[in-house]
């Protein structure tokens, strides 16, 4: 298996090529955003995209600087010089410190084996928390947008967005505008050439033919970065209570963010990642880049899936993505210094619209009220107030709904006759089933809600199966199931379809009938037909629908 993913195929040289492309342009906006300048975010993508490869768990996962840990650098790095009073060698030794501590939580917490505790975080949180990711991200660019420099919190961009807006740079706001719609645009004409790599490099161009004055990036240091051991010795002790708060931010954020990505790549390549696997690579990723003053990152989701879909499978994909990012550092970087800021402004403004999550706001007034309000309380939060706390509250408001839930399901059942004796059936199991059906058809029992604590460990036993017909879900004992267990039921039933297995559910109760209605699994996916009242119901279908 190790060897395996080692091997260089052709997908993975054009996967690992079209990411490192990809990535060039989203890690010189990240690190201007930072406030370490471009060439922080490039080294964060070329140590990270390489360790976390090297030795991941989610051989094609492509990791690198990302929106919700810029977020969280840039505010680290206001906080540090508000102390010093700028960007000088104390402040510097201060992050290498933070950042290399980050990598090294990360390092515990894979070896301590928290990686698998990922999927208890309820879907109402991570989505709240990435939709405010999503908002910080582009109201941060907004001053950029129009050729300004941008307050460093969301609420100082609240509050002074207006008066600015009698300021604007045309040029700046022109070329950003144009930016944002070559993302959008190009892909209509060629999905060969990444958008973003074209709107960079065109509308540099013509800033420079034009000769507008507008922002730019400014010189990149050329050449393979210097190792920044030396301002560490220079770190106050007023800085250390601080470094040890946004480490450990970092290390969880980072932790959060690239596991969601190795799910995504699971659901893309049908394979399964390492957790904790992962959380070492991302922590030996993210110390390398700290020693070299580089912007921390996490496993990207839009870079690991376009490494995918061009073929990449296999870690070395990552190895290469890396690679190309460090050839176009000590060859091009005098070139770069000449993109506008409103450029990387636009590249961002697209990047945070894409984190937003739409199925969330699409199906708030669908999904249980308890989800909803979640969600929007874990996104203000996030946007106003901390990551990590959002974080915390949205999973202890998450746990007290489920019990208050549970509680008012078990009293509800107590005053009347139970639920489950009313089904009347004859109960089968495999033994009884006949041979036909044992070799064509799976049953699963589902006992009881699902819910987040739960949704995970059902969707991973059923997207296992293949080579059958049929999956009967079982669903007489599932009184409740929240916005995590709509979701995760959802993906099972897509896995399948595409293997060419039909789903058929029985004993579907009112509250999760109404919920699959209201998001049109019902009859989206699941057809009226394969909905059944009872298992004999379903059994005696199965029976006529091989005679015929």
């Amino acid at each position: 298996m190790i060897m395996r993913n080692f091997q260089l195929t052709k997908g993975d040289f054009f996967g690992g090529l079209t990411a490192g492309i990809v990535a060039l342009p989203l890690a010189l906006a990240f690190g201007v955003q930072s406030g370490l300048g471009a060439a922080a975010g490039l080294y964060g993508a070329i140590f990270l995209g390489f360790f976390a490869a090297l030795l991941g768990g989610t051989p094609s996962q492509i990791s690198g600087p990302t929106g919700p840990m810029t977020v969280v650098t840039t505010t680290t790095v206001a906080t540090f010089i508000a102390i010093t009073g700028s960007l000088n060698s104390s402040t510097i030794g201060a992050l290498v410190v933070c950042f290399v501590l980050a990598g090294i939580f990360q390092i515990i917490m894979g070896l301590s084996k928290i990686g698998t505790l990922i999927k208890y975080i309820p879907y109402p949180v991570i989505s709240g928390f990435m939709s405010g990711i999503g908002v910080i991200i582009i109201l941060l660019q907004l001053f950029p947008a129009i050729g300004q420099s941008s307050p460093k919190t969301t609420i100082d961009v609240v509050q002074t967005i207006v008066p600015a807006f009698s300021n604007i740079d045309t040029w700046a706001l022109l070329y950003c505008a144009l930016t944002i719609a070559i993302i959008y645009l190009f892909p209509k004409v060629t999905k060969a050439v990444p958008s973003t790599l074209i709107a960079l490099l065109a509308v540099t161009i013509l800033s420079v033919v034009l000769g507008n004055s507008v922002p730019v990036i400014g010189d990149i240091p050329q050449g393979f970065p210097p190792l920044r051991i030396g301002e560490i010795i220079s770190v106050p002790s007023e800085f250390y209570v601080t470094i040890l708060e946004a480490a450990l931010t970092l290390a969880a954020l980072g932790a959060i963010d690239s596991l969601l990505t190795s799910v995504v790549a699971d659901n893309v390549t049908k394979t399964r990642h390492d957790s904790n696997k992962e959380l070492v690579g991302q922590g030996v990723g993210n110390a390398v880049t700290g020693l070299f003053a580089g912007i921390p990152g996490a496993g990207a989701t839009m870079r690991t899936l376009v490494n995918i879909r061009s073929g990449g499978r296999n870690r070395v994909s990552g190895i290469i993505h890396a690679v190309v990012l460090l050839i176009i550092l000590l060859g091009a970087g005098k070139y770069a210094a000449l993109i506008p800021k409103a450029v990387l402004a636009g590249i961002l403004i697209t990047v945070g619209i894409g984190i937003l999550d739409y199925k969330g706001f699409k199906h708030m007034s669908k999904v249980p009220r308890a989800d909803a309000v979640i969600m929007i309380i874990v996104l203000i939060i996030t946007v106003f107030l901390d990551l990590l706390v959002a974080v915390g509250i949205g999973m202890f408001l998450a746990a007290i709904l489920f019990m208050k839930k549970m509680g008012d399901i078990t009293e509800e059942k107590n005053k009347t006759t139970d639920i489950y004796s009313t089904l009347n059936e004859t109960e089968w199991s495999d033994e009884n089933l006949p041979a036909w059906m044992k070799d064509n058809v799976v049953v699963k029992h589902l006992d009881g809600p699902l819910f987040f604590g739960f949704a995970s460990a059902f969707q991973q036993r059923v997207i296992q199966l293949s080579n059958i017909q049929y999956v009967i879900i079982r669903m007489e004992r599932v009184p409740f199931i929240d916005q995590t267990g709509l979701y995760a039921l959802e993906e099972s039933i897509l896995s399948l379809e595409e293997k060419g297995i039909e789903v058929l559910l029985t004993g579907l109760q009112e509250q999760p009938r109404d919920m699959l209605r209201k998001i049109n699994l019902i009859p989206g996916l699941i057809v009226e037909e394969h909905l059944f009242k009872t298992f004999n119901e379903c059994v005696t279908w199965l029976k006529l629908k091989v005679v015929d």
